[in-house]
C-alpha cells in the first residue's frame, strides 16, 4: 500500500541520489504500472509476472522478460485488489497473489489466492483456492501503535508452506520483524510464528517490502528500500537461523519488490517517485557479498 509519509519525507533524498550503484538498469518498467508491488521470474514461459497494490485493478501482467514489455494481461475474477503486496510462485510454476498489506494492522480479512499455471494462458481466471489466515498474536485490531507488527509486504513458497516476513509500521521502529508460516492448503489457517529478527532502527532504510528463495532452496533475501538481508546455511525451514549477511544496494529508492532469476541473480523494481524509479534492475549476490 502506498506510503505517503515515506514518500514526502524521502523526496528531497530521492532525487540527489545515483541512478543505479551496485545495481544494473535492466529496462524501465511500463507506464501503465505505477504502482509494482511484487514480481516473480517463471523461467517456463520467460514472463516476470507483476501485481500492483490497493487501488489497483484485479489483474496480474506477464512481462517480457528481455525488454519488460507487458505481454500477457490476466484478470483475476471473484477477487478484490484490497492491497495486493506480492506475487509468488512454487515448485511447478503455480502462481500466489499475496492481498496481505495491513498499513493499519486493522484487517480481518487476510488471503493469498492460488491462480493454477494451466490457466495462465486465459485472459481471465478464478482462483484455483484462496486461502486466509490471522496472527494468533494479534489481539486487537487495530492493536498499539508500538505494536504495529502485522503488515507484510514479502512471502514465499517453500515446500508446501509459505513464509511471510513482516513491515514494522510501529511508533519507534526498531527493525524488529517478524517470520510467520502458513500452509499452502484452502481455508482458513492460524499462522505459526517462526521467530523474529532485526533489521535496523531506520524504518526508511530498513522497512521489509519484499522476500524471495532462490531456486537452489539454498538463499533468502529480504528486501528493503537500500539493501537486502541474505540468509543462508540454514536447515529445512529454519531460516533465521542461518548466516545472515546485509548487503548494500549503494542506491535508495521506493524498492518494493524481488525475484531470484537463478541462484546468483535477483531482479528488483522499484516504483517511480518523481524522476527516481519506475525500473527493473539486475544485482548478482556474489558481487554484493564481495563488497559487504
Amino acid at each position: 500500500m502506498r506510503n505517503y509519509i515515506f514518500i514526502l519525507s524521502a523526496f528531497t533524498f530521492l532525487s540527489c541520489q545515483p541512478d543505479s550503484g551496485t545495481l544494473t538498469t535492466v529496462y524501465s518498467l511500463p507506464k501503465k504500472l505505477k504502482e509494482v508491488s511484487g514480481i516473480t521470474y517463471s523461467s517456463k514461459s520467460n514472463l516476470l509476472w507483476t501485481v500492483e497494490d490497493s487501488g489497483n485493478a484485479n489483474e496480474i501482467y506477464g512481462l517480457n522478460f528481455e525488454n519488460g514489455k507487458i505481454e500477457k494481461t490476466i484478470t483475476i475474477e471473484n477477487t478484490e485488489n484490497v492491497d495486493w503486496e506480492d506475487i509468488t510462485k512454487d515448485k511447478d510454476g503455480n502462481l500466489y497473489i499475496g492481498d496481505f498489506g495491513n498499513n493499519d494492522n486493522e484487517r480481518k480479512d487476510l488471503r493469498i489466492y492460488k491462480i493454477d499455471k494451466k490457466s495462465l494462458a486465459a485472459e481471465s481466471v478464478i482462483p484455483a483456492y484462496e486461502i486466509s489466515f490471522a496472527y494468533p498474536e494479534q489481539k486487537d485490531f487495530p492493536p498499539k501503535k508500538t505494536e504495529m507488527f502485522y503488515d507484510v509486504e514479502g512471502f514465499f513458497e517453500f515446500k508446501n508452506n509459505f513464509y511471510l516476513f513482516t513491515k514494522n509500521r510501529s511508533k519507534g521502529f526498531d527493525g524488529t520483524a517478524f517470520l510467520y508460516k502458513i500452509p499452502n492448503t484452502a481455508g482458513f489457517h492460524q499462522a505459526v510464528l517462526m521467530g523474529e529478527f532485526k533489521t535496523c532502527d531506520n524504518y526508511n532504510h530498513c522497512a521489509i517490502t519484499s522476500a524471495a528463495i532462490s531456486p537452489d532452496e539454498s538463499k533468502v533475501a529480504v528486501l528493503t528500500h537500500d539493501k537486502i538481508f541474505l540468509f543462508e546455511s540454514f536447515g529445512g525451514d529454519n531460516f533465521l537461523n542461518g548466516i545472515k549477511t546485509t548487503l548494500e544496494l549503494n542506491h535508495f529508492s521506493q524498492k518494493e519488490a524481488a525475484s531470484f532469476i537463478d541462484n546468483d541473480r535477483i531482479f528488483i523494481a522499484d516504483e517511480k517517485v518523481k524522476s527516481v524509479g519506475g525500473n527493473v534492475y539486475d544485482v548478482s549476490v556474489k558481487k554484493l557479498k564481495s563488497k559487504s
